[in-house]
């Protein structure tokens, strides 16, 4: 009998669904395990994969096609079984899944597309397989009429992003791919000319969607502003110190091709100075302030834009009792995954206190203060270590000072808690060899 395959519930609070890459046409035979499709929740783009076998009979929604959480998306045929009745027998299976109070909204949402023989045939759906293009970039093509199997994917892999149809919406001739490299020469002098004659080129009244990973970030964020009073304390680090252990450890270990970065120390110096200001490692219950008794450190990643964007908050447990080198590895490895397959819940979830990096050179900002991350009762926000005048005993010298920044829930944490806690972790990172032990 055949198996009507429904969007899953990926994460804790996801509620629905985008369907960003089908990796399987119809007449595909599949495998338990096998991979299915990229589906975008509300914190990450994940894959989805067989639980059992059979041939795909029908691919239920568009690529994407944002749907509900339990609305059948792929109708799969069990062995020997025709593809067409298979396919067919997807309202009833449906209608038989959901006899609840859901059914009519289902039943609805599959009427809907009255042509329902047209995403039968293997035709469609194989031609769309092969377009690898983004959900946000989808949905822009859809709207300024733009055929996406005439654009050319400037994404990982050749995948289409939301600038290759805002170029191809501008410029109108969307089919000979060659032609967005004629103009490439005039680029390439105007490069070192100021960013005014491009602007005119890219100002335009548009809507952008929003993709699922998004709506739960305004959401969070709204409930965090309003909901939780937030205070802010700063503090300078000299990190001359630090940069030169960093330069030393990382010279040691470069045959072994391992290469510590700020941020490991960073993350290193913070989960040490919340063991020992346990107030600051906290969370806000409403009748009570619930201790935790490890540090759980999540680290604020940003996605790129054909990942849908966004930041999403990869943790790393027991910072405390790890070293640099595995606190390094882990933060690496949870990078990667991000920006790549996407984070499973487990790798996103009991985060105790959270960091917000914003020191990279590129963007050269020295200071900012972060929304607090519920349930955790602090954020702490680095800024860039640059150089300026600082005072050293009774002369003057030139060092590299990082502005750090903790926003804390007044509920949970006062001032002077966290004025501590930022002295404990200036001290750690300006004295670096204690991060070593």
């Amino acid at each position: 009998m055949p198996t009507a395959i429904e969007m899953p519930r990926l994460s804790d609070t996801m509620e629905e669904g985008t369907l960003v890459t089908w990796h399987v046409k119809v007449g595909d035979t599949v495998a338990a395990g096998d991979l299915l499709a990229d589906v975008e929740t509300d914190k990450a783009t994940m894959e989805l994969q067989a639980f059992e076998d059979g041939t795909i009979a029908k691919l239920a929604i568009d690529e994407g096609s944002t749907v509900p959480v339990g609305q059948p998306i792929l109708i799969l045929a069990a062995d020997g079984e025709d593809l067409d009745e298979a396919a067919k027998m997807e309202v009833a299976s449906s209608a038989s899944g959901s006899s609840g109070g859901s059914a009519p909204p289902t039943d609805t949402t599959t009427a809907a597309p009255e042509p329902t023989p047209e995403p039968e045939p293997p035709a469609p759906p194989a031609p769309a397989g092969r377009v690898r293009i983004s959900p946000l970039a989808a949905k822009l093509a859809e709207q300024h009429g733009i055929d996406v199997n005439t654009l050319q994917g400037s994404g990982p892999d050749g995948r289409i992003i939301k600038r290759d149809v805002l170029k191809a919406a501008e410029g109108g001739d969307t089919t000979p791919a060659p032609a967005a490299t004629a103009p490439a020469p005039t680029p390439t002098p105007a490069a070192p000319a100021p960013p005014p004659p491009v602007m005119p080129a890219t100002l335009e009244s548009k809507t952008i969607p929003v993709s699922g990973m998004r709506k739960t970030i305004a959401k969070r964020l709204v409930e965090s502003k309003t909901t939780v009073p937030h205070f802010q304390v700063s503090v300078a680090v000299e990190m001359d110190a630090l940069m030169e252990l960093r330069g030393t450890i990382n010279a040691q270990l470069e045959p072994q091709g391992i290469k510590l970065s700020i941020n490991d120390f960073i993350t290193r110096g913070v989960a040490l100075a919340a063991a020992q200001h346990p107030a600051i490692n906290s969370s806000w219950t409403g009748d009570a302030i619930q201790q935790h008794g490890s540090v759980n450190v999540g680290t604020a990643i940003a996605l790129p834009e054909d990942k849908g964007g966004g930041l999403l908050v990869a943790v790393v447990r027991d910072v405390q009792s790890k070293g640099l080198r595995q606190i390094s590895e882990e933060i690496k490895a949870l990078a990667g995954k991000a920006k790549g397959k996407g984070l499973p819940p487990e790798d996103m979830a009991d985060s105790t206190i959270t960091i917000s990096n914003l020191g990279m050179p590129q963007y050269g900002v020295t200071q900012f203060s972060a929304i607090v991350n519920p349930p955790n009762a602090a954020i702490i926000a680095v800024g860039a270590a640059i150089k300026q005048p600082v005072v050293r005993g009774s002369e003057l010298a030139i060092g590299h000072v990082m502005n750090v920044t903790l926003s804390g829930d007044h509920r949970a944490i006062d001032g002077a808690q966290a004025a501590e806690y930022l002295s404990t972790l200036r001290g750690l990172l300006q004295n670096p060899a204690a991060l070593l032990v």
